[in-house]
């Protein structure tokens, strides 16, 4: 998705943490603020910080804005598996700044989920960086690859 064509930057309606692109997409978004341990020895956000940051915001929206909590999954023997993660860093975020994480369902496939994603600055909603990851859902007991429930399908809907 080029910078332009992303759910958040078509100026979509804030709607409780929900917003919807001008293409029909559900963007769903999680308030967070950069803590001291999360500096490298350069005074920002170390890189891996920005993939737990992606994290925190979908254990956050499985539970507010998909009614499907992590837990829930865990209790029903599946768990997320994270397949990839590509990122494309476009500022950096400093100590005590406050920033928003915004994703979508981008795909759904047998097993997984592709969740596109961006890292706004707070208040101006800078841009500082964006990318995708997809997620293998996948059967504790064996830690096989499941396929995802009609229930996911439907919570996931696009």
């Amino acid at each position: 998705m080029e910078p332009e064509e992303t759910p958040s930057s078509s100026g979509p309606l804030q709607v409780e943490g929900v917003s919807v692109s001008a293409t029909g997409t559900k963007v769903f978004a999680t308030k967070l603020q950069v803590r001291p341990d999360d500096l490298d020895f350069f005074k920002h956000v170390h890189a891996s910080r920005y993939q737990d940051y992606v994290l925190a915001a979908r254990f956050d929206q499985m539970e507010r804005c998909y009614g499907a909590s992590m837990q829930r999954f865990m209790e029903l023997g599946l768990g997320w598996y994270v397949k990839s993660f590509q990122i494309r860093y476009r500022r950096s975020l400093g100590l005590g700044d406050l920033f928003e994480v915004l994703t979508w369902v981008e795909e759904l496939k047998s097993r997984s989920a592709v969740i596109g994603f961006e890292i706004r600055l707070l208040p101006e909603r800078l841009l500082c960086s964006e990318g995708s990851s997809e997620y293998t859902l996948i059967n504790l007991d064996n830690g096989r690859p499941a396929n995802l429930p009609s229930w996911v399908r439907e919570a996931y809907a696009i």
